[in-house]
């Protein structure tokens, strides 16, 4: 005979079945956003524009709490922007545009068949085209001829003969433009040594790889002081900016594997001066190694690791709003509501910092700017935050951005302290993109000893890039001087210092 249920157990299976679909409910929105970030990260657009929609303010209901938090941080002073568009009334095109002056002229001029007798010219027509050699490969043959002293013997003592002028490395058949080109070829352009050899037998000269390979690894080593050199002036800022990012290597022990090493970049955004540092591994050895002896600012994307370094060694460490802001943009499926808001709040303070820049304000002007405009709105959100973080699950996308900005905040609002200092790590996480390209067409370093001199290369060619000079021209003219350069003045050879020599 079937015992009866009693109401109280169908209650009690109705709670337990409604939790249950509760938290598959919850599992299958995690799988959904999972899903949508995946997708987007293989199929979809890298970029994180945000463009609000009508109100640009971003209003959020919220408790009266909360409103009178708001009311109380803002009414000391009222703060307004201005979003204006711009229209703009279609151009005429000018026509072609004008090929530079400096360019190489080959004229050529074309009479017209069967002019009659008589006829006067009265002018021309000019049209340029622009063409291109392929890159030539030739001989510089040195002669030298030898002199015997008068009333001399033929041995060595008697003979005269002009010395060699300088070379990058000795005996080596490649002059400085090859071995500058080569290097640039690779960590400028990212173009693989073993495409390189291609281009060379197309131009009828066929190089070994591992010819090619010594060559790269000779010049390397002969400017290795110059990145000693770039590494002590940079670390003698009192603002850097660091970030790390992965570097696949071949190693012995790992048959039919790569290693996964970090190249650890640090940047002086003001002197326009960047490091890459090759570590094996992403632990706190590297970056505390390199930043012994560091004093000042050092903003990162919150990586833990330089919060034991920061703290071991006095290091003031801020973090970068476009780490931040991350976060809320991949919440926007989930919550869109307060992921909008927060956008919108973050884009106020993006907007402050672009006007400053178009006004050319000076240190000073920026931070008392800041002060006025951009900290009441980080006291505000600060306060929003705060309220909805109790009210979303904890797990859910939101939650994890409101977790990750309130726990860094005080990081993350520090800019607003000194106008020198940036409110995002951008620059530095421009300065990584070549590695990110180079990765994909050259797969990884052949040891650890190359991506050790891969570093160098990076190093000094990204610090080329930030002073807008031609790293094909700079490297040339340092391989074709530094093996007789005097040791006292290498830091002369270096991008910033080579270029003020120029004009």
């Amino acid at each position: 005979m079937n015992t009866p249920i009693e109401n109280n157990d169908y209650r009690n299976l109705y709670l337990t079945s409604q939790k249950e679909n509760e938290l598959l409910n919850f599992k299958l929105q995690q799988l959904q956003h999972e899903l949508q970030q995946l997708k987007k990260m293989i199929f979809g657009s890298r970029q994180e524009k945000f463009v609000p929609k009508g109100n640009t303010s971003g209003q959020l209901s919220l408790d009266m709490a909360v409103d009178q938090t708001a009311n109380a941080t803002v009414t000391s002073r009222k703060i307004e922007y201005i979003h204006t568009n711009i229209v703009t009334t279609p151009v005429v095109h000018p026509g072609r545009a004008k090929l530079p002056e400096h360019l190489r002229r080959e004229e050529i001029i074309l009479e017209p068949d069967n002019i009659p007798e008589g006829s006067k010219k009265i002018g021309q027509l000019e049209t340029e085209q622009l063409e291109c050699i392929p890159a030539e490969l030739y001989v510089k043959k040195y002669i030298r001829p030898k002199y015997l002293l008068p009333g001399g013997s033929e041995t060595e003592c008697d003979i005269i003969i002009a010395d060699l002028p300088p070379q990058p490395i000795d005996k080596c058949i490649a002059g400085p433009g090859l071995l500058s080109q080569l290097i640039i070829d690779k960590y400028v352009d990212h173009l693989p040594l073993h495409r390189q050899m291609q281009r060379f037998e197309r131009a009828g000269v066929k190089l070994p790889y591992s010819t090619i390979s010594d060559w790269v690894a000779g010049a390397s080593s002969l400017i290795r002081p110059l990145y000693d050199a770039l590494v002590k002036q940079t670390l003698d800022s009192g603002y850097l900016q660091a970030d790390e990012t992965p570097c696949p290597v071949l190693d012995k022990e790992k048959k039919g594997k790569t290693h996964r090493g970090y190249y650890w970049l640090y940047q002086d955004c003001i002197n326009r001066l960047v490091v890459f540092d090759y570590q094996e591994g992403r632990n706190k050895e590297g970056p505390s190694t390199m930043l012994e002896n560091f004093k000042g600012i050092l903003q990162t994307d919150g990586f833990g690791v330089y919060d034991d370094i920061a703290e071991s060694k006095g290091i003031s460490l801020i973090h970068c709003m476009a780490h931040a802001r991350r976060y809320f943009i991949e919440a926007m499926d989930s919550d869109k509501n307060r992921a909008e808001h927060a956008l919108n709040l973050i884009q106020q303070l993006y907007i402050i910092e672009r006007n400053c820049t178009e006004q050319q304000l000076s240190v000073a002007m920026r931070t008392e700017v800041r002060q006025e405009q951009s900290v009441p709105i980080l006291q505000l959100m600060k306060e929003w935050m705060r309220h909805e973080y109790e009210q979303v699950l904890p797990k859910s996308p939101i939650a994890k951005a409101l977790a990750y900005n309130l726990k860094r905040w005080d990081k993350l609002s520090a800019y607003t302290a000194d106008g020198k200092l940036l409110i995002d790590n951008n620059a530095i996480e421009n300065s990584v993109r070549p590695v990110a390209i180079g990765r994909k067409n050259y797969l990884f370093s052949g040891s650890h000893e190359a991506a050790r001199k891969s570093a160098m290369l990076y190093s000094l060619l990204g610090t080329c890039k930030l002073h807008k000079i031609n790293p094909s021209t700079w490297l040339k003219d340092v391989l074709s001087r530094i093996s007789s350069y005097p040791n006292k003045d290498l830091s002369k050879l270096l991008p910033h210092n080579w270029i003020l020599q120029q004009n």
